[in-house]
Order: structure tokens, then sequence, then C-alpha cells
């Protein structure tokens, strides 16, 4: 009898499945911890922090004159 074709066999180089379910379970333990800290809030935990947005840069460099007339804008 042939071979049966298996159209994914297994990776050799992928991680160890161990140690992505522990990784699994470690974010899902910190994103858990984070919602129980802040449970009366409307805004859901992020396990990922946005990178910074343009403004953010320019506020940065701006000078206080600059940071109050950006405030009437």
């Amino acid at each position: 009898m042939a071979k049966k074709f298996n159209p994914a066999p297994p990776d050799k180089h992928a991680q160890d499945p161990r140690e992505a379910i522990a990784a699994d379970r470690d974010v899902h333990a910190k994103l858990e911890a984070g919602l129980m800290d802040t449970f009366p809030a409307s805004d859901p935990v992020s396990a990922a922090q946005p990178s910074p947005s343009k403004a953010d840069h320019e506020s940065e460099n701006a000078s206080l004159w600059d940071k109050i007339r950006g405030v009437f804008r």
C-alpha cells in the first residue's frame, strides 16, 4: 500500500509546542490580571502597545509656546 500523502508534515524547525503553550498561557494570565485590575473601566485590555503617532513625536520636541498654541487650534 502506498504511503498516505500528508499535505502539512511536521516542521522540524518550529518551536517546541510545550514552550508555545506556556507562552500563550503567560500572555493570557497577564491579560487576565490587567482585566481584573481595571474592572470597572470601559476600555478593553490590550497585550500590545500602540506605536507612537505623529503628534506624539511633534509634542516631544515642541516648545512650551508651541504646546500652548496647539491647545487653541
